[in-house]
């Protein structure tokens, strides 16, 4: 009897701590789900705006001993189990990245994973020649001179990028570039004439083929448009003035193109500049100078293919920004002088 007491007694504290074994482990499994919750959906926040550069090839090993060491995220082991989880411990993009604001595990590591890494911005204006765009390349620390030079000249390369031109004079279109630091020049050269054909649009480019025009003379034509006004609203009636100028095999006589084909421009047209005989000279050529002359803008590559219907064949500067259009010789030589007078 009191063997079988014992055994029972045994069985039940077996039974007891087989118990409490048990619900300490639920207890330790439920603190640690909580745990891994709470460090999951916890946002970290840098001491400091804090930048890491990650290298092609490093491990994501490394780059997560970097992310907690510099206080980024709570723990490194962490972020290897999410990515070992989202089966992405292979697609961590190279490139510096910053942290500023506070970020969940899981939110740095889609942030590598997308390659939301620093950005550098450079603007380029509109009505910008090659060499206006080089020396900004340049300036902003984006490219060196010389090999922008001689891409932009480089007739493999130009061919590479589906242009027919001697040069990218036009080509570059103006706009605020966002890009990674350490882009070649070859690569934001390509993205900058990638931008041109994308505003480049269906829709321009038949009316083009209608006004008889190739994408060449377009453009050229769009950078006169460009350089003689700023007023967008303008545009369409410069237009109008060039296109009724060609069809009757009038000289354009447009000054920026005088400016552009002289070397020795201080800031004054002179009529020894307009007398001077050059390839961009539209006092003396007839039709369209042999390329652009700037980089046209959006407003000015579709006033040159969808100008203003008028009658009008000369334009002079009111002297604020905006122009006097006139149907005749007469009335425009009459404008010339009223508005020279004001000017004085």
């Amino acid at each position: 009897m009191a063997r079988k007491t014992a055994l029972t007694f045994s069985y039940l504290s077996m039974r007891k701590l087989l118990l409490t074994l048990t619900v300490l482990i639920f207890l330790l499994i439920g603190a640690a789900a909580t745990a891994g919750w709470w460090l999951l959906t916890t946002p970290v926040t840098p001491p400091d705006a804090v930048s890491l550069e990650v290298t092609p090839g490093s491990s994501l090993q490394l780059v997560a001993h970097h992310l907690e060491e510099q206080g980024i995220i709570s723990h490194s082991l962490l972020l290897r189990v999410l990515a070992r989880w989202h089966e992405q411990e292979h697609q961590i993009q190279a490139g510096r990245y910053t942290f500023v604001a506070a970020a969940t595990a899981q939110e740095v590591l889609q942030r590598l994973v997308r390659g939301d890494v620093d950005r550098v911005s450079l603007t380029i204006p509109e009505g910008y020649t090659l060499q206006q765009i080089i020396e900004r390349i340049d300036e902003a620390g984006y490219g060196e001179t010389s090999r922008l030079w001689q891409l932009a000249q480089d007739q493999e390369f130009i061919t590479s990028l589906d242009i027919e031109a001697d040069s990218l004079e036009g080509y570059l279109f103006p706009e605020t570039y966002r890009f990674v630091p350490g882009t070649t020049e070859s690569a934001l050269l390509r993205m900058m004439v990638e931008q041109l054909q994308h505003n480049l649009s269906a829709g321009k480019r038949e009316a083009a083929g209608q006004l008889g025009l190739s994408l060449h003379e377009h453009i050229t034509l769009a950078s006169l448009i460009e350089k003689e006004t700023g007023i967008v609203a303008e545009m369409p009636l410069i237009s109008s003035v060039f296109h009724n100028r060609l069809a009757i095999n009038m000289r354009l006589q447009t000054d920026p193109t005088v400016v552009y084909g002289v070397e020795d421009y201080t800031g004054t047209i002179t009529r020894r500049h307009l007398n001077t005989p050059t390839p961009y000279n539209t006092y003396i050529i007839y039709g369209l100078p042999p390329g652009p002359i700037a980089s046209p803008g959006r407003a000015a590559l579709h006033a040159a293919v969808f100008p203003e219907t008028s009658d009008y064949y000369y334009f002079v500067s009111r002297g604020d920004g905006s122009h006097y259009f006139s149907r005749t010789l007469r009335e425009h030589n009459n404008a010339v002088q009223k508005y020279l007078r004001n000017r004085r």
